[in-house]
């Protein structure tokens, strides 16, 4: 494990603390990279070791899987019916793609997420993940998802996603930032020579700056 971000987790955490769970937050900052070209605009997913902690949400939209899914915890249950009503209550959906890390539908739902969805979920990066409508075990699904955060790289030179949360040990924590950053430093161009630096801070914090 890496000592310096571990000592950055404890600094973090000194934040004044408030009434909810807080998330920490880290930003990657870049640098020597042309925006303007379509192969350095990065979409990546990257698995962290130890997830989000419990608070972290899974939005499942499913017809045929609603009784195995309504055996599961950490999700956020959209039947098939409420799917257009969903898209046509944009404030609603935004919530719904603001609670959930992410999203999973069956295969054969897709086309109707795209169209009643599509607009919240996209410009998300939130976009579900489709499942067979006969899976048996839905539970490695979504633990699969809660352990997985998405990058997007678009228009700014700048990555943020969420490492952790409060309720999570700081070892736990330190051990997904140094999984985040070696994995964009894997798909970068030029790996660690296009990052200028990192931010990290809680939900409602000050961020921290710093260097490897």
């Amino acid at each position: 494990m890496n000592e310096k971000i571990l000592e950055i987790v404890k600094k973090v955490r000194e934040a004044k603390k408030r009434n909810f769970k807080q998330t920490f937050d880290l930003a990657i900052n870049l640098k020597g990279l042309d925006l303007k070209k379509s192969e350095n605009k990065i979409k990546s997913e990257i698995t962290l070791p130890h997830g989000l902690g419990k608070a972290a949400k899974i939005g499942l939209i499913v017809d045929m899987l609603i009784p195995k899914a309504k055996e599961l915890e950490n999700i956020v249950l959209i039947k098939k019916d409420e799917v257009e009503e969903l898209g046509r209550n944009k404030k609603l959906a935004k919530k719904f793609a603001k609670e959930c890390k992410s999203f999973v539908a069956e295969a054969p739902l897709m086309p109707l997420v795209g169209k009643f969805l599509g607009q919240v979920l996209a410009v998300r990066n939130k976009m579900p993940t489709p499942i067979p409508p006969t899976l048996q075990d839905l539970k490695p699904v979504i633990q699969k998802r809660l352990n997985i955060v998405k990058i997007a790289l678009k228009d700014s030179p700048v990555i943020h996603l969420p490492v952790g949360s409060e309720e999570m040990k700081d070892e736990h924590i330190a051990e997904n930032i140094e999984t985040t950053i070696n994995s964009v430093t894997g798909i970068l161009p030029k790996g660690r020579d296009n990052i200028k630096n990192f931010y990290l801070k809680l939900t409602m914090g000050k961020g921290v700056k710093f260097n490897l």
